[in-house]
């Protein structure tokens, strides 16, 4: 069985005991990974490794001896309560062995969890999950935490956020990677620790976050910022030949402009997660509402451009386009 975001969210918090297991792929290798450890852990408790419930195997040894798979689901452990096989990063090289113990589970046996990475429509291991009526598949992409999903992981850090909070939270997920955001939340537990009953503020928020990212991507969103469209290109060939992608510069523009924008809305409200608050009040001031508004949008259309299946442009020419393209717009 195929599934969405709202029913893999709704599986991976409450796994049903009595399926044959599931698949969670993607590109993202932390994202997989976090998912894939919520579901054990949800499925099999905190125990699950100290009672040997739980059989880890590694695709490459899954290779060399292909009995591995069918001995660990058919294995009846010490220990009570449900079991599971995780088989991490899978491929095609495997595949054939995991989709004929797939057809040898029975009732009773083992959960089998796999891993993998990006995986084509193609592909017989999705295929054999998301045609089996016991089993799931769920492709994890890049998309952030929605509100639910936060909503839940505070949940579970025992934390709660209302209004501007949860929309900074929201902010922050987007521009934080997955650990790097649990990692925040984590810290606003302990942060939090001698507050149990209130809930999370903006000063909690900014006390916490991460000090936005490195100097040369913030040096950039200034410049754009601050209309200064010359220096715009020498810089961009400065973070290309540090590796810097450009989703990364999309998403961390559109960050930096939803502060401003926020800023500028609320005047003398608090800014969290930037390392010169007098800096960025001076440009929401600068910029206005109405001209964030219009900047926010083409950063959408070009975020949306970026993760286009079409797209054949070289991708740091079109964010660079866009960032010329702002500076001028701001200026005029």
């Amino acid at each position: 069985m195929k599934l969405g975001r709202r029913d893999g969210a709704g599986i991976i918090a409450k796994p049903p005991s009595d399926k044959l297991g599931l698949l969670l792929y993607g590109s993202d290798a932390m994202r997989v990974a976090l998912k894939r450890q919520e579901y054990l852990k949800a499925l099999l408790g905190p125990a699950a490794d100290e009672e040997m419930r739980l059989s880890r195997i590694p695709a490459a040894d899954l290779r060399r001896e292909p009995a591995l798979l069918m001995d660990a689901i058919k294995a009846v452990g010490f220990f009570p309560g449900p079991r599971a096989a995780f088989v991490e990063g899978a491929n095609e090289l495997v595949s054939a062995i995991i989709i004929e113990t797939l057809t040898d589970w029975q009732a009773g046996d083992a959960q089998i969890v796999v891993t993998a990475g990006d995986l084509k429509k193609t592909s017989k291991l999705l295929k054999a999950f998301e045609g089996h009526r016991n089993a799931y598949a769920w492709g994890i992409f890049d998309d952030p935490p929605d509100r639910a999903e936060i909503e839940r992981m505070l949940n579970e850090a025992k934390l709660r956020a209302d209004g501007p909070s949860m929309a900074a939270l929201e902010d922050l997920a987007r521009s934080l990677d997955p650990g790097d955001f649990r990692q925040t939340l984590e810290k606003l537990a302990l942060y939090k620790l001698s507050e149990p009953d209130t809930a999370v503020s903006l000063d909690d928020i900014a006390a916490c976050a991460p000090a936005s990212v490195e100097a040369a991507v913030d040096d950039i969103l200034n410049i754009v910022a601050e209309k200064k469209s010359a220096m715009i290109g020498p810089l961009m060939r400065r973070l290309q030949s540090q590796g810097v992608n450009a989703v990364t510069l999309s998403i961390m523009a559109m960050r930096h402009f939803r502060t401003l924008h926020r800023a500028a809305c609320s005047p003398g409200a608090p800014i969290w997660g930037v390392r010169d608050r007098d800096r960025v009040q001076r440009q929401s001031r600068d910029w206005g509402v109405m001209k964030l508004e219009t900047a926010l949008g083409i950063l959408t259309d070009t975020d949306l451009q970026l993760r286009s299946a079409g797209q054949t442009a070289p991708a740091m020419a079109i964010i660079e386009r866009t960032f010329i393209r702002l500076a001028m717009f701001g200026a005029s």
